[in-house]
């Protein structure tokens, strides 16, 4: 059985090419695969392996002055969920196309949203009711599969849409409001928060581990919908035997979270068809290109 983590920590990193390398070497000591970002920001990587493997990963991170007491997500993979092992040094760990904005010392993000565990963010609604307004922190083809309920779900194919939509006029109504970010593993919400933060949002709040940590404690039992998107081999994850699906195909608008590539490559987008539907490989669009030719 192979396991999965999910990490990250922002943090000073000050030779992010040495980093780079022990990280290759030790990766490929534990035969992990997966990938691995570096910058002066800090890291932030999804692995698979053994579950002993990990651990020593784990262990050895632990080790290091800069990277100890990380916060890692685990999961079940069943097969091998990455092919090959990447570590790259980028400019930013989370690609919104503001490095110069965030800054880092040994504590984290300077600036960010205030975090909530899970307890703290139903308590928050609690008291502020209506008032509080989730905005997903993902790209907008993740929560077509699941979202926080009555979620705000920017218009954005990358990250780097962000920034666009935040400086619109498009949420100008919810600047004053409490403003709770989220993300799959909370990595996204710490840059996010700041840029925000940056552009008059007042009070911007983040989800301490994300929404695999709120999944976690509360399953499908509390304020999420549907199932959690995810970059690996699996495609996407439940948090329990209750959990729906709120995705739409395609082809038969039935509900569906099975995401597949469009079988066009020009194309190859990902595109939601359902098990009924699944010998139709292209999406809407190219299917009716195909029929018209």
């Amino acid at each position: 059985m192979q396991k999965v983590i999910l990490y990250y920590k922002f943090v000073p990193v000050s030779d992010p090419e040495m980093t780079m390398r022990w990280q290759k070497e030790l990766c490929s000591r534990l035969n992990l695969k997966g990938r691995i970002i570096l910058s002066v920001h800090g890291i932030n990587g999804t692995l698979g392996g053994e579950i002993e493997n990990l651990r020593e990963y784990k262990r050895e991170m632990n080790r290091s002055v800069v990277f100890k007491d990380i916060m890692y997500k685990w999961s079940d993979a069943g097969t091998e969920p990455f092919p090959r092992l990447s570590v790259k040094v980028r400019d930013e760990l989370v690609s919104f196309g503001a490095p110069d904005e965030i800054k880092v010392d040994k504590s984290g993000v300077i600036g960010g949203g205030k975090h909530l565990k899970p307890e703290a963010l139903h308590k928050l609604i609690e008291e502020k009711g209506d008032d509080v307004i989730f905005f997903d922190g993902r790209n907008a083809y993740e929560a077509e599969v699941g979202k926080f309920k009555n979620a705000v779900v920017p218009d954005t194919k990358t990250t780097r849409d962000f920034i666009t939509e935040i400086e619109s006029d498009k949420y100008d109504d919810i600047k004053d409001k409490p403003v709770v970010t989220y993300c799959t593993g909370g990595i996204r919400c710490e840059a996010l928060s700041v840029l925000m933060k940056n552009r008059g949002f007042k009070e911007v709040y983040q989800i301490d581990g994300g929404i695999v940590k709120y999944g976690e404690a509360y399953g499908d039992e509390g304020l999420w919908e549907g199932s959690l998107h995810i970059f690996d081999d699996r495609m996407s994850h439940r948090f329990s035997d209750k959990s729906k699906d709120i995705g739409i195909c395609v082809h038969c608008e039935s509900n569906t979270s099975r995401y597949i590539n469009c079988a066009d490559m020009p194309c190859n987008r990902l595109v939601l068809v359902c098990d009924d539907c699944q010998q139709q490989t292209y999406c809407k669009d190219c299917s009716v290109s195909l029929k018209v030719a």
